[in-house]
């Protein structure tokens, strides 16, 4: 029997958990601290973009690449536990990347993005970005918690994961400034509101922008990449 709380635990077990737990979330938000510091002396927009596995984040980067296109310098930071597959369809579409191999890690933590900005550096041979998004890990649970020293923040759910992935994951919602809905092209092949999805994220975090999108079709890349150019203007 856990002595301190009577849970029927080993004794201390629970509170080591918490204990370690906290010590790594502080050790990240030092280092998410830094890297914010480094977004803001540059003047570059850093968008933390989390999903889950499938929602569409690499295909919406690929709109998003091609519609900036010339005007702005684009950098990704990829993020995956295997394979650079990723980083190679950014590439391929203008944009400056490189790849963060987890290795099993369910998301990426502030001194993956700091030790990726090194790397960044180098591929850019001296050219600052006006916006570098952060792909995050396939998880709508781990990265919700780790702050990566990003500007904003930007959640993503596809129109086959259902709408009620906002009651579902609600610290995601709580945590960013924007909920992109993707692949609406499909909402006629599932029985699924996409107003419903809309008016859930909105329940957990009304401050929420909301843009409805297809990067098979384009429908709502519009909207999103002008929401894109604001946050660089403001800069």
């Amino acid at each position: 029997m856990c002595d301190t709380c009577g849970c029927g635990q080993a004794g201390g077990v629970r509170r080591v958990v918490v204990e370690v737990e906290k010590r790594v979330l502080d050790a990240n938000q030092r280092l998410a601290v830094a890297n914010r510091r480094y977004f803001e002396e540059r003047g570059i927009v850093a968008v933390n973009l989390i999903s889950a596995p499938g929602s569409g984040k690499t295909a919406l980067l690929e709109r998003t690449i091609e519609a900036l296109g010339s005007d702005y310098v684009v950098a990704v930071l990829e993020g995956d536990i295997e394979t650079t597959l990723d980083a190679e369809r950014v590439r391929a579409k203008g944009a400056y990347a490189v790849q963060l191999t987890t290795g099993g890690a369910c998301h990426l933590d502030a001194n993956m993005v700091h030790k990726g900005l090194h790397a960044l550096e180098h591929e850019l041979s001296g050219k600052k970005p006006d916006v570098l998004f952060i792909e995050n890990v396939g998880n709508l649970v781990c990265p919700a918690s780790f702050d990566l020293g990003e500007t904003i923040r930007v959640v993503l759910v596809s129109v086959p994961e259902g709408e009620d992935k906002p009651l579902k994951y609600p610290k995601a919602f709580k945590t960013s400034h924007a909920f992109v809905i993707t692949k609406v092209d499909l909402a006629p092949y599932f029985d699924v509101s996409v107003d419903r999805l809309k008016e859930n994220a909105l329940r957990i975090n009304p401050d929420l922008k909301v843009f409805i999108t297809s990067s098979k079709t384009g429908g709502g890349i519009e909207d999103w990449v002008r929401y894109v150019k604001e946050q660089v203007s403001d800069k």
